[in-house]
């Protein structure tokens, strides 16, 4: 017998709430931003998923070759009879692991697009009846409270989007994973890895332009939910390596003075010929920074996998011991 739950934590505005607040902070300050979340509407998933098949962006071939040669020794050290996936959209990766489990009872997407979870759900219980989905609508960077389930639990948060976040947001969201563990629990988180700039550059700045392209989704997106007035061509797309931080940085250079009106917030945005707005941050990864920033949360660092060319990796950590 197969079933489908879900639990609602957003309401119908939270979205719309976001992206009014993070437009009028982020181009408000200076220099400019705007959250990478906002690139993601039907349009900009399209083209995300076009650049997963580009031949300079590797991550998404490299985390899947790990998931592929490695799924079933996931699936033993973790026992996991509990899987959670943080940021789950289509679940097209999981399937590696839910697969490598048979004696896993209950999946847990978490996901802001209802949608999303309910079309995954519903391909997962074709091909495995007797699982359970109960999936969480919901922002996985707040506090979560799981639903009763049996453990161990098995989090999963893959394809490198932990670099998105800032060091502070890193630290308080694996704060927030551990504390939805109970000791034996454990999280399985993807980190793209530190390698030659040249490699990085090109996988954020591809030669078809599609990259360019998403980047500037994020402008289409404030055009038609907010009124707004940006002209994509006005806007150039930039990818640098931070070397210092260790991450690249995506950015949209104004080609030319303007100014840009945002009718649904009343603002007015001025430009000097050259100024950014920074739309990503993607930090890249050495083992031995996993591994500090894992135990600062309360989480040891026990299994480290990389793909054939060592360019990214996944790691299991376990929580040990009742929370201080």
């Amino acid at each position: 017998m197969t079933s489908f739950q879900l639990t609602r934590t957003l309401d119908e505005h939270a979205a719309d709430s976001a992206l009014r607040s993070d437009v009028s902070e982020g181009l408000g300050h200076t220099p400019k931003v705007l959250p990478p979340k906002w690139f993601y509407d039907a349009r900009g998933s399209e083209l995300f998923e076009e650049i997963t098949r580009l031949p300079e962006y590797y991550p998404t071939r490299a985390e899947r070759e790990i998931l592929l040669e490695r799924a079933g020794e996931i699936a033993a050290v973790s026992g996991a009879r509990t899987l959670v996936e943080l940021g789950s959209g289509s679940s097209e990766k999981t399937r590696h692991l839910i697969e490598a489990m048979p004696a896993l009872d209950m999946y847990v997407p978490v996901d802001v697009s209802e949608s999303a979870l309910r079309g995954a759900a519903d391909t997962l219980l074709a091909e495995h009846p007797g699982l359970r989905v109960h999936a969480l609508l919901a922002d996985f960077t707040r506090a979560l409270r799981l639903p009763d389930s049996p453990g161990p639990r098995l989090v999963v948060f893959l394809g490198g989007t932990i670099g998105n976040l800032l060091p502070p947001e890193r630290a308080a969201f694996l704060a927030s994973v551990r504390a939805m563990l109970s000791p034996g629990d454990a999280l399985l988180m993807g980190t793209d890895l530190v390698k030659d700039e040249s490699v990085l550059v090109a996988a954020y700045d591809d030669a078809s332009g599609v990259t360019a392209e998403f980047n500037k989704n994020v402008l289409a997106v404030v055009n038609r939910e907010l009124d707004a007035d940006f002209h994509t061509a006005d806007f150039e797309h930039v990818a640098l390596w931070n070397r210092e931080q260790e991450w690249i940085e995506m950015r949209l250079r104004a080609r030319s003075e303007l100014v840009v009106k945002v009718r649904a917030l009343d603002l007015v945005v001025p430009f000097a010929e050259g100024e950014e707005i920074l739309t990503e941050v993607s930090a890249k990864f050495r083992q031995e920074g996993v591994r500090k920033e894992l135990a600062a949360a309360g989480l040891e660092l026990t299994q480290w996998w990389t793909d054939t060319g060592g360019r990214f990796a996944l790691s299991l950590s376990v929580a040990e011991g009742p929370l201080g």
